[in-house]
């Protein structure tokens, strides 16, 4: 910029200024190259915090998005693995509130609803993207059936009884036991024995009776009986007692597997 004077009308005889704008020549080139290269460095400061702030910007819309929003929204759930419960069982079980974001679905608290299901061993829960729940379960597998008045109830290999029925499922052997469940004696008892059975006896097996720890014993096909005695050596007394099955006799008798004895 550059200073105009005036001079002024009147008897005052006093300068007035005003300023005009100089010519781009008249601002010497080496200024000139010095203030772009100021605004320059200013540009280039300024840059890496307007893309941080546009970057903060886009993540906090996604933010809202993904778990604000019901835009990601729980639309269905999808259940594998049923057999004798049913998709819906599962379904009512798991109370996945719709529509919430699915993002924000507390997948532990839904494994947990639906493993509180007797007939359910173990639950997998996982997000199925965009809008799905997805819950497989795997259910708990019979090893046996306790005859309880007229109605039968099925324990796993863990001695979980965990459904009645009305009829006892076919192949599966009756347990005589009188308090079937996991801390029982005498189910733990039945347990260990059905584990070490050779496919032969377990071809043959209709029931197992276990009144005291010591006084386990088969009930085969044919009226045969198979006296076991305790839970030890199972798997000897099983390997004996499937040689002796082509012998004659009512009752085998293998609580000392060393001193077999047949009648």
């Amino acid at each position: 910029m550059r200073k105009v004077g005036t001079v002024g009308d009147g008897g005052g005889g006093g300068r007035s200024w005003r300023l005009v704008r100089a010519d781009t020549d008249a601002v010497p080139a080496s200024v000139r190259r010095f203030m772009a290269r100021a605004r320059r460095r200013r540009l280039r400061a300024a840059l890496p915090w307007a893309v941080t702030a546009g970057a903060v910007l886009v993540v906090g819309a996604l933010v809202w998005v993904v778990y604000g929003t019901a835009v990601l929204g729980v639309r269905r759930v999808e259940v594998v693995g049923t057999d004798s419960l049913t998709p819906l069982e599962i379904e009512q079980a798991a109370a996945v509130r719709m529509n919430q974001p699915l993002a924000g679905v507390d997948l532990d608290r839904i494994r947990g609803r639906v493993e509180g299901l007797p007939a359910v061993d173990r639950a997998v829960v996982s997000r199925g993207w965009p809008s799905a729940v997805h819950i497989e379960v795997v259910e708990r597998t019979p090893v046996a059936a306790v005859p309880v008045g007229e109605t039968f109830v099925l324990i796993d290999a863990e001695g979980v009884a965990y459904r009645t029925v009305s009829r006892r499922p076919a192949g599966l052997p009756v347990a005589r036991l009188a308090a079937p469940g996991p801390k029982d004696i005498n189910t733990r008892s039945a347990l260990t024995v059905l584990a070490a059975l050779t496919a032969e006896l377990r071809e043959q097996l209709v029931s197992i009776s276990v009144p005291a720890p010591a006084q386990v014993s088969l009930g085969l096909r044919k009226d045969r009986t198979v006296f076991w005695g305790d839970e030890t050596q199972s798997e000897t007394k099983a390997q004996v007692a499937t040689a002796l099955l082509g012998r004659k006799g009512d009752t085998i008798d293998v609580s000392a597997p060393d001193v077999v004895t047949i009648r």
